[in-house]
Formats: structure tokens, sequence, C-alpha cells
């Protein structure tokens, strides 16, 4: 396939979704503006919240999109609310810190049509927390001061949206991360894909659980349960299923199984991964775990809210 073929039909629709995705006005609109106060009535002790949870969210996605520190961002938004002759306060740096611990993000998704079901894409990366850097590595080797924490995505692979998040300890495994996106995701779901690190029966048995089909390349020297020598106390229902995936590759030969099995598209997963890495980098900013999970949570905000401005529609012809 030429590249003349594959070249990207909506260029000027995309390049409009590219430029605005850094428009100021449309990460600090006037929705943002009319509810920058709080309204909710305080129960208990304290005093009332002064900043709506829309108008901290505001703040954190200026700090995370423009790479920007605490007080720094404080800065920011004093002078947009100054540019725009508001009179409005600008949070203060300690209490975006406070804030960003417990507060809740929900991700712009694109609403299914009716009777249509998710087709998702798996895949998990590293994020530093602290560590030295790759030149300092590659001439001095490194030293146990460093943190890494796993980034766990789900993605809509005909949207290429993140419909799952979260972010873990670095010690738990990429298949043990499944369980904990599905929890989140309450539409039917058609197929999950995943690259050989979800080739294990506890993802087969939440696909069981959920209903759709694992479309996942068994390891290379897979075996059949009955070649076997200890007895596999997993579910049935996963046992055939990988089962069944294994004989096909040992028929058809691992390169045409993924043709068949339509399992390139769990290449999105990848894309989504490079797109969050390239735009918000790979290192988090916050120490605690809690404070991560809601600076992953304004990234995958930000991604999603990017993607659906335009994203290249790269039809073939023919």
């Amino acid at each position: 396939m030429s590249k003349k073929d594959n070249r990207v039909r909506n260029w000027k629709d995309y390049n409009e979704a590219l430029v605005k995705r850094g428009s100021l006005t449309f990460w600090f609109n006037e929705e943002c503006i009319n509810q920058w106060q709080s309204e909710q009535d305080k129960k208990g002790r304290g005093r009332p919240e002064k900043y709506s949870d829309l108008a901290i969210q505001a703040g954190l996605t200026l700090k995370a999109l423009f790479k920007l520190t605490f007080r720094a961002t404080e800065g920011f938004i004093r002078s947009l609310l100054e540019l725009l002759k508001l009179k409005l306060e600008a949070p203060n740096y300690t209490l975006l810190c406070k804030r960003q611990k417990n507060i809740m993000i929900d991700l712009p998704k694109k609403a299914l049509h009716l009777g249509e079901n998710l087709h998702l894409a798996f895949d998990t990366t590293g994020l530093k927390v602290y560590g030295e850097g790759e030149w300092k590595v590659r001439q001095h080797g490194w030293v146990k001061h460093r943190l890494w924490r796993k980034f766990h995505l789900a993605i809509n692979t005909k949207n290429q949206q993140i419909e799952a998040f979260e972010l873990t300890d670095l010690g738990v495994q990429d298949c043990e991360g499944v369980p904990l996106l599905l929890d989140q995701i309450e539409d039917p779901i058609d197929s999950a894909r995943g690259d050989g690190s979800y080739d294990r029966f506890s993802c087969y048995e939440e696909a069981e659980r959920k209903k759709f089909r694992l479309i996942t390349p068994p390891q290379r020297n897979a075996k059949l349960s009955t070649e076997r020598k200890k007895k596999n106390k997993a579910d049935p229902g996963a046992i055939k299923k990988r089962d069944e995936e294994v004989k096909k590759i040992r028929e058809l030969g691992r390169k045409e199984w993924k043709i068949q099995a339509d399992y390139h598209p769990r290449s999105l997963a990848e894309t989504a991964m490079f797109r969050v890495k390239t735009i918000l980098g790979n290192r988090l900013s916050t120490r605690t775990l809690q404070h991560q999970k809601t600076e992953v949570a304004i990234w995958c905000k930000i991604i999603n809210k990017m993607t659906l401005l335009g994203l290249p529609n790269a039809a073939t012809i023919g």
C-alpha cells in the first residue's frame, strides 16, 4: 500500500483540531468561569470551600498541560483572571495541592450508539516519580533511589478514547490491572486486545465474567491444558477459550492468526501511550500515590478532550 493511498483525508479539519489544542479559551472557558465559586453547603466542622471542584480541575489541567509547578499555576491563573478583568481570585498553590488528593475526575467520552458494543485495547507503561536521567545512568550507572508507577490503559479502538485507567505500584503485573480497568466500564464489551503479557488465565476469567472475547497471542511455548503435568485450577471456560487460541495458532501460524483474529488494532493502545508521553511527559510531579492518581486522571481527561476535537482519517482507497 503506497503512502498516497493511505494519506490523511481530513487534513483541514484535523489541522484545525491540532491548533485548537493550544487555545486557552478551550481549556479556560465560560462554563469554568461561571462555576468558579463553590455553591455547596458545608456540613460539619471547618470553613466552607471557596472554590468549586471545576475551578480546581481547571487549575490542575493548566498545570499538567503547560507543565507548570503549583506556584507557577497560581500565577498563571491569576494573570488570566486579570487579563479577562474578572473579579475572581486564583486558588492558592497549597490549596491546589491539598484539593488534588480527593477530587473526582470524570473522563469526557463519546456516547455509544444504540446496540453498539466496545472494542478495547489494553496496554501498560511505566511513569517515573523520581530517579536519574538517561545521561547520568549511562555515564555513572543508577542508584537505588528510583521510583516508578505502572500506568494501565483501556482504549476504545473505534475512536481512540481512553475508557478506563489505573495507576498502581511497580510490582503489579499487567494482567492484574485488567479487572481494575474493567470494573470502571459499564458499557457492554464485545472484544478486548492485549499483548502477550495478558495471556493469563486470570484475564480469560475476566473475559468470561464480562462476556467478551479476549484476543491475546499465547506464548510461543504455550501448551494445551491436556499437555500440562499439573491440573490447572482456573475456570473451565477460561481454560477452554485459551486452548482454542493455542490450537488456532498451531494450525494457522502466529502471523495469520493475528490477521484472522483482528489482533492488530491493539497497536492503538500503544499509540495512545505515545500520545500521553509526547504531550504530557513520562514523569509524575507529585509524590503520594493518591495525588498521582488524580494527576494521571487529569492527563486522561486532557487526551480525551483532544481526541474529541478530531483525529486524522487515513482511510484507504479501494
